[in-house]
């Protein structure tokens, strides 16, 4: 993997793409009544949360208030997706929460599950298009070493549990399914 900012960027969103398409997968199985790998969608959902949304969000909400303030004319785009950054950490908590009750036999309707597949898969897939085409091309024109420092320092360094060099047994199963995929 390239070194460079914009390059790790893109990188993660390609990774969390893939993941939302697996994601999808699983949903459009449950929409046709089939049952859906609910430990695998389980998966996806706590990757994106504990990673996505802990440690990628954070830092580009760093890259975000640098970027606006050296691009004025991109400040209500930035705000929109700092605000999506919270709408996404909430809708995934949710279908989170849906998805522990189905995989538990709870009973539930149907459409609960569906409606908050869709809110998380449409909001994460837009904001991911959002930032590739606009706001990455833009940091990578106006951010120096330093804001990409700094947004890289915004949060304590993980290792990437599922992409990383020492991916977390937890996602053993994730994994496996995404080099099958490939």
């Amino acid at each position: 993997m390239s070194s460079s900012p914009i390059a790790l960027w893109h990188q993660e969103h390609m990774y969390f793409s893939r993941l939302l398409r697996l994601l999808q997968r699983e949903v459009d199985a449950f929409h046709l009544g089939e049952t859906p790998n609910y430990a695998l969608m389980l998966d996806v959902i706590s990757y994106l949360r504990e990673y996505g949304d802990q440690v990628h969000h954070p830092r580009e909400d760093e890259v975000f208030a640098r970027l606006a303030r050296r691009s004025p004319d991109r400040e209500l785009t930035i705000a929109r997706l700092k605000q999506e950054h919270r709408i996404i950490a909430h809708a995934g908590e949710h279908l989170r929460e849906l998805l522990e009750e189905a995989a538990d036999d709870a009973m539930m309707a149907r459409a609960e599950i569906e409606v908050a597949a869709a809110t998380y898969l449409v909001y994460y897939g837009n904001h991911i298009q959002k930032e590739e085409e606009d706001i990455l091309p833009r940091a990578g024109m106006l951010l120096t070493a330093e804001d990409w420092e700094a947004a890289k320092n915004a949060v304590p360094h993980r290792d990437d549990p599922v992409f990383g060099p020492n991916p977390a047994e937890r996602f053993r199963e994730l994994r496996r399914k995404i080099a099958g995929e490939a």
